[in-house]
């Protein structure tokens, strides 16, 4: 007699054994619209935890452009880009795009994670090799691994390292090098013009995903590319327009021969349903507020750099980051978990990031500055981590 067990009693226990070491996340639902504050369980709080980073995913241009949209195209392609589900709206936002990060051409995509899945399959395959950060994001690895190429971790911003992996490794086919711009848990960005002198060193493909540059660093937002002015020398750039933008998708901007390939051969965009309309349309008024005025990058970074400093006035932690991220560094998970509830009850909605997401031991309060902050915001949150800090023991 054959004795059946349940099936997914090992998930039973892995669920218990996150919740044993504080690695459980426990996920909030909003209620409002996203902005600087939102009301969670009733509670309206003040907002440090997500990617809104010009405070755009609440503008009213965003939303009147999304409802003209709506009522001259109706809401979803119904179709695939390759087959019936290429508007002209679509097309617009790749010609404006592209113009904006001054490239040749651009391609989109439902998200920045398909962008990455999209892109480094199609480029590399059995027989090449993949150059990759150790802390690249998981869309990037998992693009990666769907390559089956042959996978060389660097160390950290160490172009140093990634010489010396480079002379170890045979290679027998094609070569990419592939970097986050700036790192999303602790804020700090790739070394690109040492990156790309190796690249064009060993005639390497360079690719770099921008998700956290894009709206943030270089003019008016154009990214890390144009922040160290090398338009024209870096092969492949992979960006979102669901952070700085306020709305979803993503894109890849380089070469034209590129982005040509990625129609033919990028199987999210050749098997996932195109971009919404609204989502489009309020891409595209993004893009139109970013061109205008370099107003809202600007208040960002006034407000990082005012909340940052004040912060490692009081004795907090901030790590090595260089742009508007601020990683609260706390160690374990369980403490980490304890200061988010903390805050929580102090009027404060910044969650804890601890492993998977980050290396074990460096769990962390991840906190994202936004363009939608007042100065008021910034002395009630930063009241309350002085309050929360010092009852926890983190200050003193």
């Amino acid at each position: 007699m054959v004795t059946r067990t349940d099936k997914t009693a090992w998930i039973e226990q892995e669920l218990a054994s996150l919740k044993e070491q504080g690695l459980f996340t426990h996920i909030r639902t909003i209620e409002s619209p996203m902005d600087g504050w939102v009301t969670i369980e009733g509670r309206r709080v003040l907002n440090f935890c997500a990617n809104n980073y010009l405070g755009l995913a609440n503008h009213p241009k965003l939303r009147e452009a999304a409802r003209k949209a709506i009522d001259e195209y109706g809401i979803g392609p119904g179709a695939v880009r390759t087959i019936a589900g290429t508007m002209s709206l679509h097309v617009e936002l790749e010609k404006r795009l592209a113009e904006f990060k001054g490239v040749e051409a651009a391609i989109t995509f439902q998200s920045g994670f398909n962008a990455n899945l999209a892109t480094i399959p199609a480029l590399v395959g059995r027989g090449d090799v993949i150059f990759s950060d150790e802390l690249n994001h998981a869309s990037i690895i998992d693009g990666c691994r769907l390559s089956r190429a042959q996978i060389v971790r660097y160390r950290h911003n160490d172009p140093d390292d990634l010489r010396r992996v480079i002379k170890e490794t045979e290679i027998t086919g094609r070569a990419l090098i592939v970097t986050d711009g700036v790192f999303s848990m602790d804020g700090d960005i790739a070394p690109l013009p040492e990156l790309y002198e190796i690249a064009d060193e060993n005639n390497f493909l360079l690719m770099v995903d921008d998700a956290h540059g894009e709206g943030v660093l270089g003019k008016g937002g154009r990214g890390i590319v144009d922040h160290f002015d090398l338009h024209g020398k870096v092969d492949i750039e992979v960006g979102t327009m669901s952070k700085a933008f306020g709305v979803v998708g993503g894109v890849v901007a380089g070469k034209k021969v590129i982005v040509e390939w990625l129609r033919q051969r990028g199987r999210p965009f050749l098997f996932s349903s195109a971009m919404t309309v609204p989502d489009v349309a309020a891409c595209l008024a993004a893009v139109d507020l970013l061109e205008a005025s370099t107003e809202l990058v600007d208040r960002l970074w006034s407000n990082a750099e005012m909340f940052k400093s004040r912060m490692q006035e009081m004795g907090f932690d901030t790590g090595f980051s260089q742009t508007p991220i601020v990683p609260v560094m706390l160690g374990e998970a369980p403490l980490a978990q304890e200061f988010s509830r903390r805050l929580f009850e102090e009027g404060v909605f910044a969650m804890a990031i601890g492993y998977p997401t980050v290396p074990r031991g460096k769990a962390r309060i991840r906190v994202m500055n936004t363009a939608a902050h007042t100065r008021e915001d910034l002395e009630k949150g930063l009241a309350a981590f002085e309050k929360v800090g010092k009852e926890l023991g983190v200050i003193s």
